[in-house]
C-alpha cells in the first residue's frame, strides 16, 4: 500500500498498549480491501487523556478504538455519543465524523456474539462479574438483555460497583455487591463467570482455582494476551466451558471497523491475524 495525502490514520489508546493485537487485526483488513489506511498503537497515560485527544483531533485522526483505563473517563471530552454509549456509560470506539469524534461501543457485541455462537442460554442463569470498568458495563449490558437471573459483582472497591448496580436495578436484576476476595465463595453457583479485570494480563495466577468452578459452567476471561490465562487454565482443569478473549476482542473489531469503514470487515482475514499471532508468539 503506497503512501499518500490521502493516508488515513487510526489507532487505539489506553496504557498499557504494547500487548494490543488491535494494529495487526486492523492493518490486515486494509491490506486486504486495499484502502489507504494504517493503525497504529498510540499510548496515553490516565492522566494524559485530554491532552493525548487534543493530539489526535490536531492531527485529524480518522477513528480510534478505546482502551482501559479510558472507556469510562473520555465520555465528556467527546463531541457526541451513540445511544449505546449513553445507554452504559463507556466508549471503546470514537470515529471522527466531519471534524466531530464520536463515541461507539461495540464492546457490548463483542462481548456476546461468542456467547450466542455457542447457543448459551442465560435466561434466569446466575453469572459472576468480575471486575466494575468499562468492559465490565457492556458485559453486564449484554447480559440483561440476555434476562439472566442474577449477576453478582465482585471488585476491589464495592463502592464502585454502585453504578453497575444501579444499571441493572434499573432493569430489574437482582444484583449482589462483594469484595473480589469473595469471589471464590460464589464461584461454585455460578453459570457463568465473566473476568472484566486486568488481573491475568501479567501472567499472574486467577483467585479462582479449579476447585471453587462448576464442570457446568462457562468461563470467560476478556483478558486476550495472554490466550491461557490463570482462570482459563483453572476452567479447563474444572472442565468448564472456556470463551476466550481474543473472540471478543474479534468481534467488537469487526464492529469498530464498520462504524469507520461504512463497509463489510473481512472478518476471516482479521480472525487469521490473531491467531497467527498466539501461534507464532
Amino acid at each position: 500500500m503506497s503512501l499518500s495525502n490521502d493516508l488515513r490514520t487510526y489507532c487505539i489508546i489506553g496504557d498499557p498498549i504494547d500487548h494490543s493485537l488491535s494494529p495487526a487485526m486492523h492493518n490486515a483488513a486494509f491490506k486486504m480491501l486495499k484502502v489507504n489506511c494504517t493503525y497504529i498503537a498510540f499510548r496515553i497515560g490516565k492522566d494524559e487523556l485530554e491532552a493525548g485527544l487534543a493530539s489526535l483531533r490536531k492531527i485529524n485522526i480518522a477513528g480510534f478504538n478505546v482502551t482501559m483505563p479510558h472507556k469510562v473517563t473520555i465520555i465528556p471530552l467527546l463531541d457526541e455519543l451513540d445511544e449505546t454509549c449513553i445507554k452504559i456509560g463507556a466508549v471503546n470506539t470514537v470515529n471522527n465524523e466531519n471534524g466531530k469524534f464520536k463515541g461507539y461501543n461495540t464492546d457490548i457485541h463483542g462481548f456476546i456474539e461468542p456467547i450466542k455462537r455457542r447457543k448459551i442460554d442465560l435466561k434466569n442463569k446466575t453469572v459472576l462479574l468480575i471486575g466494575s470498568g468499562g468492559a465490565a458495563r457492556a458485559a453486564i449490558t449484554a447480559l440483561m438483555d440476555e434476562s439472566v437471573g442474577k449477576i453478582v459483582i465482585a471488585n476491589r472497591n464495592v463502592e464502585k460497583s454502585q453504578v453497575l448496580n444501579d444499571i441493572c436495578k434499573r432493569q430489574n436484576i437482582y444484583t449482589e455487591l462483594v469484595i473480589l476476595e469473595d469471589s471464590s465463595k460464589y464461584a461454585s453457583n455460578a453459570d457463568l463467570i465473566v473476568n472484566a479485570t486486568p488481573i491475568g494480563m501479567k501472567g499472574e495466577d486467577s483467585i479462582l482455582k479449579a476447585e471453587h468452578i462448576n464442570s457446568d459452567c462457562v468461563v470467560y476471561d476478556l483478558v486476550y494476551r495472554p490466550m491461557q490465562t490463570g482462570l482459563i487454565r483453572s476452567a479447563n482443569e474444572a472442565g468448564a466451558t472456556v470463551i476466550y478473549g481474543y473472540e471478543m476482542l474479534l468481534e467488537q473489531g469487526i464492529k469498530s471497523f464498520e462504524i469507520w469503514k461504512q463497509m463489510k470487515a473481512p472478518s476471516d482475514i482479521m480472525k487469521k491475524t490473531i491467531a497467527e499471532d498466539f501461534i507464532y508468539k
